[in-house]
């Protein structure tokens, strides 16, 4: 019988075990790892005799003798790349949590707290990066100071720290006195009870126990992407004058839903509400492109509020951020550990939009009312409204608060010791009692979260009880309600074909000289809602009309290639073979149910000859389509972007041996190139750059000390783009560059 075995719990994620050794090891931890482990059973409730617990089991409840356990991982494997493929590769946090608090490893008086801590494995500055993320998602702001230069006065200040202290049981510590680091570089090395670890590539490590070992490699492949543990259907998301989609109502641990959320609209516009993992994935459903959103209110760092946060970074233009400067601080501190930046850079992913605690900030007509919550990290509460002919629509999300219980034990008037005052407490209470018409809720439970009967004398027309992975009680029942996902509530109808709006202004991205009057005449033309996986043009095919993509995503498959490329809304399928007759070079598909205009060819074709497009449109879409299949530009890029993109590029050809200037950012479009950079008076040769791959993006992004140079290994050609601040313009064309930055580096 082996002693090590591994098994595949999803893409991307390994799962080691080895149980002479007592390890158990999560090899590769992105979002939503822990959902993945409990679907495979390695993560299960056992209920055992105190004396009789089995290894990597854990406890959250006593009763008569009997402990209420979980099984589960005492070890984490670290991905050397803190992004892939777009997405976080390390979040730690929620296993690191079921590992402390569910297992019991750091509950007093647990059998599973033997003094042995959780292990991070990994590159010394990957497990250095998680364990400062891990900090500030245990207590977001840790001092006085900190909470006072977000903003707070400083008595406030003082309360709130307070109020920290209490949450954790007096003092802040390190995350190194929870937790234990296991630095894997250029050698074996023991983790424990004599097993070993050595990291023979990048991703790529080799664990050793007595005369076995097994490889895991934890990089994904180009066209991989980590899974959702959970399936969603699709739906169609109708924009609304005021309305609210929910798209999460449970929590961390809930396996089958997405963690608590919203989606608002308002005027047409998309705001979300937090934004937890696999987000990417929740918007396709409801069928919203991520360059549709406006912005993001934001309530806490909790991973299962804010992981998908890098799916915003995924966007072509900087979403607004709105939250507390407090909670942006808190926020701010955690994204930038987890992504080893410096905190001035968040506002290079977003626009900064700070609201103020306790007043109706007014965001263009609609109104949002922050109130503080107590809560581990920084927290605040949402309250939204715009007038309308009744007087105020009004929504409330309540993520995360506390019950009253907890929030009583927590009194104490003296000033210098942990607790809330009695004054705070009441305010916090009016606050979250402050009835409207329909109100989200945390019942999360336990030390942290709320319960459903502090709500019971809430005079709100509708109550929605979310974050939390129980099914509702009959009690539950009688003071709110649960929700599906993708289900309405539509507080002012909309009447404004905001669709249509959206269409005029893709149009006039692309044809920005063309008169208004010729713009109308296309969006005259016949509307179609279509289902997810439909067809819209196949490989080969001559089209008889031109879709553009209102609203939701579409993707390209090449058929050359056997790879998919997403089409953001604005996307235009079928032009080129319109106006050129060209054949379609690959087929065209709806990856999220989207809306489109259908512009008949004869109606495109004439709109092209008498506005005098057709040079303009012909060469600018030759290069919007290699853009669209290169790894940088093809992702969640508009093509009214890629177009204005396509019109600052140039063309330039060397033979073989000539030394290319390195100017801007460069695209290879055909044959190769060798680049070679110069570190501390040493030269290193890096590997050819094939059709698609790019170089100079380093600069953009950092100032680096390294000089580089780059040669024609054949004969070849390389767009440039030497106008480059159109592309620091472009969150998820800075958050490549910055995945590439890092992965070129731990390669050298």
């Amino acid at each position: 019988m082996s002693k090590i075995t591994k098994s595949q719990i999803a893409v991307g994620i390994f799962w080691l075990e080895i149980p002479e050794a007592d390890l158990y090891v999560l090899c590769g931890c992105p979002a939503d790892s822990v959902k993945h482990l409990m679907k495979a059973g390695k993560i299960r409730e056992l209920d055992r005799d105190v004396g009789s617990l089995e290894p990597g089991s854990g406890s959250f409840q006593h009763s008569h003798g009997t402990v209420l356990t979980e099984s589960g991982p005492n070890a984490i494997l670290l991905s050397d790349l803190s992004v892939q493929n777009g997405d976080f590769a390390n979040l730690a946090e929620f296993p690191v949590l079921q590992m402390l608090y569910r297992q019991g490893m750091l509950l007093p008086d647990h059998p599973n707290n033997t003094g042995a801590k959780p292990l991070l494995i990994g590159r010394d500055n990957v497990v250095t990066a998680q364990m400062k993320y891990i900090y500030r998602g245990n207590y977001g702001l840790t001092s006085l100071n900190e909470i006072v230069d977000a903003g707070v006065p400083l008595e406030q200040a003082e309360e709130m720290m307070r109020i920290k202290l209490y949450f954790a049981f007096g003092a802040i510590h390190p995350s190194s006195d929870l937790l234990e680091a296991v630095i894997v570089e250029n050698k074996s090395i023991e983790i424990r009870n004599n097993v070993f670890v050595e990291r023979k590539s990048i991703n790529c490590y080799e664990f050793t126990y007595q005369d076995e070992s097994v490889e895991v490699n934890l990089n994904l492949e180009k066209n991989e992407s980590y899974e959702t543990p959970y399936e969603l259907e699709n739906h169609h998301f109708k924009r609304e004058y005021f309305s609210i989609v929910h798209t999460g109502e449970g929590d961390g641990w809930d396996i089958n839903r997405p963690c608590m959320a919203s989606v608002l609209s308002f005027q047409g516009k998309i705001y979300l509400i937090d934004v937890g993992p696999n987000i990417a994935h929740t918007l396709n459903s409801i069928g919203v492109d991520v360059n549709e959103i406006e912005g993001i209110f934001h309530t806490h760092a909790h991973d299962d509020h804010f992981a998908g946060l890098t799916s915003l970074i995924r966007a072509n233009h900087r979403i607004k951020y709105y939250s507390t400067s407090l909670v942006r601080a808190s926020v701010t501190k955690k994204l930038c550990s987890l992504m080893s930046i410096d905190q001035d850079t968040f506002k290079n992913y977003f626009e900064v939009c700070d609201l103020e605690f306790d007043l109706w900030n007014n965001i263009n007509g609609l109104e949002v009312r922050p109130v503080y919550s107590p809560h581990p990290v920084e927290t605040n509460i949402l309250f939204f409204r715009t007038l309308w002919e009744t007087g105020y629509a009004t929504y409330a999300h309540l993520a995360d608060v506390s019950s009253k219980a907890v929030l009583k034990k927590m009194v104490q008037d003296n000033k210098n010791l942990p607790g809330i005052s009695s004054k705070l407490l009441k305010k916090v209470w009016q606050d979250y009692l402050s009835p409207v018409h329909v109100k989200k809720i945390d019942i999360g439970g336990g030390m942290i979260h709320g319960v459903a009967q502090d709500f019971k004398s809430d005079k709100s027309d509708k109550i929605i009880l979310a974050h939390t992975a129980h099914k509702l009680t009959q009690d539950e029942k009688i003071i709110g309600c649960g929700v599906t996902f993708g289900s309405n509530d539509v507080l002012i109808e909309g009447h404004e074909d905001y669709a249509m709006e959206f269409g005029g202004k893709y149009l006039r991205g692309y044809y920005p000289n063309v008169e208004d009057s010729e713009i109308h005449m296309l969006l005259n033309c016949e509307r179609e809602s279509v289902n997810a996986g439909t067809i819209l043009l196949r490989d080969q095919e001559i089209p008889d009309h031109v879709s553009l993509v209102l609203t939701g995503v579409a993707e390209l498959l090449s058929a050359r290639d056997k790879t998919s490329y997403p089409l953001s809304s604005g996307s235009l399928v079928g032009d080129l073979a319109v106006l050129f007759g060209f054949k379609s070079k690959g087929t065209y598909r709806a990856l999220s149910n989207i809306e489109t205009l259908k512009i008949p060819a004869i109606l495109f074709k004439e709109f092209a000859n008498r506005n005098q497009l057709l040079k303009l449109i012909k060469n600018t879409q030759k290069m919007i389509e290699f853009l669209q299949q290169t790894w940088l530009f093809g992702e969640s890029i508009s093509s009214p972007v890629l177009s204005q993109i396509a019109q600052n590029m140039t063309l330039n050809k060397y033979n073989k041996d000539e030394k290319i200037k390195c100017d801007g950012l460069q695209i290879v479009k055909k044959g190769k190139v060798e680049l070679s950079s110069r570190k501390n008076s040493i030269m290193k040769v890096q590997p050819l750059l094939k059709e698609g791959k790019f170089w100079g993006g380093d600069k953009l992004i950092s100032k680096g000390n390294k000089s580089l140079t780059a040669k024609a290994a054949t004969l070849t050609e390389v767009y440039i783009i030497t106008d480059v601040e159109i592309l620091l313009q472009i969150p998820i064309v800075r958050w490549k560059l910055l995945e590439a930055k890092e992965k070129r580096e731990k390669m050298i």
